[in-house]
């Protein structure tokens, strides 16, 4: 590879900002040798250095490396997930193959282990700041889990299972984004359609000429799925939507896209893995990292919040159940739940989503977002410009009070074909000082909503309100860390089951009408939001609740269970085992048919293994911390900033747990959580 054509990889970009638009399929691979070359020759000079080690020689010179890595597998990682092509996802594919190769290398690299180990032991550690004593002590605790400790032979294995399951996880979510992304309901018949929103409507009409069809395309991509689900009183197109969706990546569809036999191979290598390192299973291997102390502790917080919100759950379902019959369902299936669900609400609290949605153009929700965020942290949310990857992206720059930038992100909210599901944020550059030069943060904020349609504007539900404050809330935790050492900076070296605290507290504001009112406009009148109907939204906000949280009880014990007790290497399978856990505690049952675990991308192909129970776990913290705004102001400034000076800002510079005592003064307990969905 020549000097000229790597100086001319946008990959090799790191004095600024990244150059998207310049980006090719191309470019990953002579990029990422590149990187991994100069990574191996730093690794072999520090690694073979006599020098008395100390953090500027050594761990710097480590962190140097795998932030330019990272920097450049994000940008890769993220146009991956956002505008998929068949030449992108092979160069990721090659190329997640040798980075896994090369961070299992790492991990087990017993001379730099030896170093790290030296520069604990020297007296000189105890004069590291905090972040870089606790990146030390990270550091150690990764080389055990990696496998630094472990023989010769089952070094080499331990390497072999991380590269098996990093190819394992990358097809699952694949196979689901393919399904997905394939599944197209062509309907000619409007008088079937009745009840399904106007906006709806006109997307899958234009979706249909686009592919030189009449009538209405249906997908499965949840802004065309939920609302058939919501609002169609055709029920035979409910249900057959709903097969769909419910059976994704599984034997009822192409054999090449089933996660069935990915699953069962991802679970062996899991236990072999942590059998490897000394553990009894993988979910202890995973809790090692985590706030909680077990997995016992894990299973005991579930099964006690399961108790509580249980006899709620029971309730609101004998109600749906008994208002289905009214509606002429006397068997109601599970597609029918979110209709009569949607209908129910409409009578108790006369209102719909649909109606609700009127108010909430993009426009106004951005702007009432960015208020709140300038109001409690005292920053400036203003729109810049960068290079983007796809032409209804955009960039915003944070700026403090003086005018000074602090942080940016980029902003992509609409679902499209060849984009991953889901919302999330991941980061794109991360904050660090280097020689007094301190790197801006950047963050990738990323949804799937309903796009613009003709004139009209995009117009969110309140749950995508609340989807938009969650993926915010993650990206101030990555862009106001005032952490200067990288891999502690934002939400690097974050418990993961704290890393949903900021963003599950940001939540909360969407239920307050001093902010709610204030990102509202009817889309044709203008009108801001009535009180009136802000009123029965927030009479409606617990509906369910017990329902939901029993939900999220039930994938979260299976999780657990399924990476602690259960045994891959019996005849018993992952539905096996979801049915038994919906014995326990379901209170909505799924057909028989349902395969909600070959696509369960969270635990199989996502962050999440044996850690889907950090979203209720970080949920008491979220809720706990933000009871001191209501107790002092649910915009206080001042409030806000303590908020920032010892959560936000301390990125994963100290324990979580030492964070959230240090904002709210004790340790934290579930009142709040219990309080704010009605089960207290």
């Amino acid at each position: 590879m020549t000097a000229q054509l790597l100086a001319n990889n946008p990959l090799l970009h790191f004095s600024g900002l990244p150059k998207f638009e310049e980006v090719k399929a191309e470019h990953v691979s002579p990029a990422i040798d590149h990187l991994l070359s100069q990574a191996r020759a730093t690794i072999e000079a520090l690694a073979l250095s006599t020098d008395a080690v100390t953090w500027d020689n050594f761990v710097a010179k480590l962190e140097d490396m795998e932030e330019k890595l990272a920097r450049a597998w994000s940008q890769v990682g993220h146009m991956n997930g956002v505008v998929n092509s068949p030449e992108l996802r092979e160069a990721y594919n090659d190329n997640l193959s040798k980075l896994t190769d090369f961070y299992a290398d790492l991990g087990q690299d017993e001379r730099l282990y030896t170093k790290f180990r030296a520069l604990r032991a020297d007296k000189a550690f105890n004069s590291l700041t905090t972040s870089q004593k606790k990146i030390v002590e990270n550091e150690l605790r990764d080389f055990r889990l990696g496998g630094a400790e472990l023989p010769a032979v089952q070094k080499n294995r331990f390497k072999e299972i991380q590269e098996a399951l990093a190819k394992l996880s990358s097809k699952f979510e694949e196979n689901v984004l393919d399904n997905t992304n394939d599944y197209a309901l062509y309907v000619d018949d409007f008088s079937t359609l009745t009840g399904i929103p106007v906006d709806v409507l006109q997307t899958a009409s234009a979706a249909a000429k686009e592919d030189g069809k009449m009538g209405y395309k249906f997908t499965l991509h949840f802004p065309c799925y939920l609302p058939v689900l919501q609002y169609a009183q055709n029920r035979p197109l409910r249900e057959t939507l709903y097969r769909a969706y419910a059976t994704r990546a599984s034997e009822f569809g192409k054999p090449e896209w089933d996660n069935t036999p990915l699953i069962s191979q991802i679970l062996k290598l899991k236990q072999e893995a942590a059998n490897l390192l000394g553990f009894a299973n993988y979910a202890e291997l995973s809790i090692a990292t985590k706030m909680a102390e077990s997995v016992k502790q894990v299973s005991d917080f579930l099964h006690d919040l399961a108790k509580k919100a249980k006899p709620y759950a029971i309730k609101d379902f004998q109600e749906l159940n008994d208002y289905a019959g009214q509606l002429g369902i006397s068997d109601m299936q599970a597609w029918d739940v979110a209709y009569v669900s949607e209908k129910l609400r409409e009578e108790k609290y006369a209102f719909s989503d649909l109606e609700v949605k009127q108010y909430f153009p993009e426009r106004k929700v951005l702007a009432g977002l960015f208020k709140v965020v300038e109001t409690i942290f005292g920053v400036q949310v203003v729109k810049s410009q960068a290079s983007l990857w796809h032409e209804t992206a955009s960039f915003y720059d944070i700026n403090d009070p003086s005018g000074k930038l602090i942080g940016q992100f980029y902003l992509d909210l609409y679902a499209r074909n060849n984009k991953r599901g889901g919302a999330w944020m991941d980061e794109a550059i991360t904050r660090r000082k280097v020689a007094n030069e301190l790197t801006t943060p950047v963050a990738f904020l990323t949804c799937n909503f309903s796009a613009p349609v003709g004139d009209q504007p995009a117009l969110f539900t309140h749950d995508e309100v609340l989807t938009m404050f969650h993926e915010f809330g993650h990206g101030l935790h990555h862009m106001l860390t005032k952490v200067d050492d990288y891999s502690v900076s934002g939400i690097k070296g974050v418990e993961w089951d704290a890393v949903e605290l900021p963003s599950q507290f940001m939540e909360n504001f969407c239920w307050e009408w001093d902010v709610l009112r204030q990102m509202t406009a009817h889309v044709e009148t203008g009108a801001q939001l009535p009180r009136t109907l802000f009123d029965k939204m927030v009479a409606a906000k617990n509906f369910q609740a017990g329902m939901q949280t029993m939900r999220q009880i039930e994938f979260s014990l299976f999780d657990i269970r399924l990476h602690s007790d259960f045994d891959p290497q019996t005849n018993k399978t992952a539905l096996d085992l979801i049915e038994q856990v919906r014995d326990e505690v379901a209170v909505v049952r799924p057909p028989k048919w349902n395969r909600f675990p070959n696509n369960f991308t969270h635990i199989f192909s996502g962050g999440y293994s044996a850690g889907y129970y950090s979203y209720k776990w970080a949920e008491v913290l979220s809720a706990d911390a933000y009871s001191m705004f209501e107790e002092n102001g649910v915009l206080s400034a001042e409030t806000g900033q303590r908020y920032w000076q010892e959560i936000l800002a301390q990125g994963g510079s100290r324990p979580a747990l030492e964070s959230f005592k240090a904002f709210r003064g004790r340790e934290p307990n579930i009142d709040a959580l219990l309080r704010h969905h009605g089960m207290n």
